[in-house]
């Protein structure tokens, strides 16, 4: 029972943060789009907020492996509040919504990051798939909380989605206050961290999972891609309103959701991680080209919820993978994640929304092309873990 309390309250906060990254969807390309900017600029305005995050993450990995996982935890989601009601004030600053963007993403991967390394302290090998598919559940709540909230609150008004943000992060820091236990002692923190050498981030990025931080880059590519260019797509193709989209990730959201707790959780046990990876990316890059074809509100939301169910499985699977595998400490194995996921996030909706000038097709054919050209990635794994493993017994 202490387990599942403790799960509780991470899952509670990698909700919370995607709730607040979710939020903007449906309203930034309008808040763009009013004052005269470019697609171009919404594609700035996501990827901004991951330029910090990606530089950031790893420290609060080592950070939270050094001084415990809950002071790191508690310290993002106040900075997360603080970030949220900056951007509900800044209005028609655009400044000052970058600024907004530039807080909330350093603090970002104090709890992004840091939460995946306490899942894997409290989870052993065999039910670390299973922790990891309810934070993928999580963070898929979090998506189908978000935009939806953000559509019909910004239909409202336009700041209330922010604001709603800043007291949700400021009552969950209060509850993992309450509620969160460290799950090492100041000895073994302090055992651990004696025993690991001074690492850079990329110390991780080696052997067979180095392939894996690769797909996950990918997969995480292919959701900022979307994020970039999605709103903008649909409102030229079916004049969607920033209510259905959101809506549409609404919907996603909770296939996602089901798909992560349902699924993965039930049948994507240890050993079966590497197939459920190939039938995630499989079928996310058809859903990536089948939203071409939108032509309603109806079909744009089964082809983006096609895309996005299956891009769900991938994440728990591949995390749980280098958390079982990796041979650095867990906070910069899951830095480097975090990292990986803010680098994509910084590349994808910059060059979906540059692409889209181009022509409002090329985003979806050339990610969609990308996801499959993926799956080369995973064989690469595989090859390379067997490779390993031979020769250590020999």
């Amino acid at each position: 029972m202490a387990m599942v309390k403790r799960i509780a309250v991470i899952l509670s906060m990698l909700i919370t943060v995607f709730i607040g990254f979710g939020l903007i969807i449906p309203v930034l390309p309008l808040m763009a789009t009013a004052g005269g900017a470019h697609a171009y600029n919404v594609g700035l305005m996501l990827s901004v907020y991951s330029v910090i995050a990606f530089f950031m993450s790893p420290w609060w990995g080592r950070l939270s492996d050094r001084i415990g996982r809950k002071p790191v935890l508690i310290v993002g989601l106040v900075g997360f509040a603080v970030s949220f009601a900056i951007f509900g004030l800044a209005k028609d600053m655009l400044w000052l919504m970058y600024v907004a963007r530039i807080i909330g993403g350093g603090f970002s991967g104090a709890v992004t990051a840091t939460a995946m390394a306490y899942i894997a302290d409290v989870t052993n090998m065999e039910n670390r798939t299973k922790g990891m598919a309810f934070a993928g559940a999580s963070i898929g709540m979090g998506f189908v909380i978000g935009p939806g909230v953000g559509g019909v609150l910004g239909n409202v008004n336009i700041t209330y989605p922010f604001f709603a943000a800043a007291a949700l992060a400021i009552v969950n820091a209060v509850w993992g206050a309450i509620a969160l236990r460290e799950p090492l002692t100041a000895e073994q923190r302090q055992q651990r961290h004696e025993n690991e050498p001074k690492q850079s981030r990329w110390t991780a990025f080696a052997g067979p999972l180095k392939f894996l931080y690769m797909v996950d880059f990918v997969a995480q590519f292919s959701i900022a891609t979307l994020e970039g260019v999605f709103q903008l797509f649909e409102m030229n193709r079916i004049g969607a309103s920033s209510l259905e989209i959101g809506m549409m990730f609404f919907v996603s959201g909770i296939v996602g959701a089901l798909v992560q707790g349902g699924i993965v959780q039930r049948y994507v046990t240890h050993g079966r991680e590497v197939s459920a990876m190939y039938i995630g990316l499989v079928i996310s890059g058809i859903g990536m080209l089948l939203i071409l074809w939108s032509h309603n509100f109806w079909t744009a939301t089964v082809f983006m919820t096609i895309f996005g169910a299956s891009n769900t499985v991938i994440k728990p699977t591949l995390t749980s993978l280098i958390t079982k595998e990796t041979t650095v400490g867990q906070g910069m194995a899951n830095g480097l994640l975090s990292s990986m996921d803010s680098l994509a996030r910084i590349i994808g909706p910059t060059l979906a929304t540059l692409l889209f000038e181009i022509h409002h097709d090329i985003p979806f054919l050339f990610t969609g092309v990308v996801i499959f050209v993926t799956v080369l990635l995973v064989r690469g794994y595989q090859r390379e873990s067997h490779t390993h493993l031979v020769q250590q017994e020999v």
